[in-house]
């Protein structure tokens, strides 16, 4: 079974973004296959083997408290003298067994198939998505009841998983906030037990407590959603204001009461002229997505530009890219903090990469009825602005 698009994004349903996304939560239950070969306890095992993995990435955690390092790793002087921690697999075994969660966070950028899940979100729900690893074997609650600052989406790749949701106590709370939420009522909302190849979506500031169900162990993973908040787009906005020469000014501290009064009408009248533009809101929604961060892909061994050969394939990775036509009708490609401006013809090919997925060299050159060198050059320009990789797989 294939994961991505077929198995996460499908499956949350045509009505999600507009009747439950950043509302209310929603458990998507599922065949125990529907997540196919996406990530398992071999995977898992093979991120700790082959990877020198420190806190906070990966972690144990116990009602509520991170476990010290050495209780399951024992560090390692190198020749050079830098300190590594490496993991003991009996001492590992024990903490588990005694209670504790594994945690390893930010597995997108270490598996192929979890990065694929990630990009995929990020599509679909144009913002940044981290996906964490979550394992556990007994009915400890290895982070007692809390809430997120961010939504979630969690699929439960194994197992079984109790889930005890109280519902929000403060209305979208930050990380960095005013006031800290009340804690929850006694009573849960809701109580139900994820099986393998269920979902559950949990919007942030959701009271919920979270522990394997009795003698089953559980693997699963939260795919973490990046909010987008009115903070945000005043901070913007702040920013982007910088250049009227009123916001520019020195506050009027010595003035007096009458100079004062229209330098605050000035400002004031300023920051509701943009509000009242109904394109406020898409501007800053457009710069989000422009400045989005790429993810890390390196294109070796192509260090000195990408070569005219037909069967490279080439995939953006900045999967938030926008692509527009200037008043002069040339293809504008913005992505990763960066802007392209290219000749109208490459439209066609240009549409293909920012609609994703991996393309050939030659099957980009067809699309928009160009040389292989030309678009190898052009491939090489994104490349250079990081916004791009090519290989020799899909």
């Amino acid at each position: 079974m294939t994961t991505g698009m077929s198995t996460v994004v499908a499956h949350l349903g045509e009505d999600f973004l507009a009747q439950v996304f950043g509302r209310t939560y929603r458990h998507f239950p599922g065949e125990p296959n529907r997540f196919g070969s996406l990530f398992d306890w071999d995977d898992l095992n093979a991120l700790l083997t082959h990877h020198r993995l420190e806190p906070p990435r990966l972690r144990l955690s116990l009602d509520g408290e991170v476990l010290p390092q050495h209780v399951y790793a024992l560090p390692v002087t190198t020749r050079r003298s830098t300190v590594w921690h490496r993991l003991r697999p009996a001492a590992l075994h024990r903490c588990l067994a005694e209670g504790a969660t594994l945690v390893l966070d930010a597995i997108d950028e270490l598996h192929p198939g979890v990065g694929r899940l990630a990009r995929e979100l990020e599509r679909h729900l144009r913002t940044g998505v981290q996906v964490n690893a979550y394992a556990s074997w007994t009915p400890e609650e290895g982070f007692g009841v809390h809430w997120d600052d961010h939504d979630v989406l969690v699929l439960q790749l194994d197992g079984a998983k109790r889930w005890r949701i109280h519902g929000p106590t403060r209305q979208a709370p930050l990380h960095r906030d005013t006031h800290i939420p009340e804690g929850p009522p006694g009573e849960p909302l809701v109580e139900l037990v994820l099986s393998a190849g269920d979902m559950l979506y949990l919007p942030r500031g959701w009271w919920h407590a979270v522990a394997a169900s009795e003698g089953i162990h559980s693997l699963h993973l939260t795919c973490g959603m990046q909010t987008t908040t009115g903070a945000d787009l005043l901070q913007w906005l702040s920013e982007d204001l910088r250049r009227e020469a009123t916001v520019r000014s020195d506050l009027p501290r010595f003035a007096a009461a009458e100079e004062r009064v229209d330098f605050m009408r000035s400002l004031g009248a300023l920051v509701m002229r943009e509000f009242e533009d109904g394109r406020l809101l898409d501007r800053f929604l457009a710069m989000r997505d422009a400045t989005e961060r790429a993810r890390l892909v390196p294109s070796l061994p192509f260090v000195e530009g990408v070569p005219p050969d037909p069967a490279l394939f080439v995939r953006l990775v900045a999967v938030r890219a926008r692509l527009h036509n200037d008043s002069e009708g040339n293809a504008v490609l913005t992505a990763g903090g960066e802007e392209w401006t290219f000749a109208p013809r490459t439209a066609p090919l240009l549409s293909l990469l920012v609609d994703g997925g991996p393309h050939r060299l030659d099957a980009l050159a067809r699309a928009a009825g160009l040389r292989l060198g030309q678009v190898a050059q052009l491939v090489s320009d994104l490349v250079d602005g990081e916004v791009a990789t090519v290989g020799r797989a899909g």
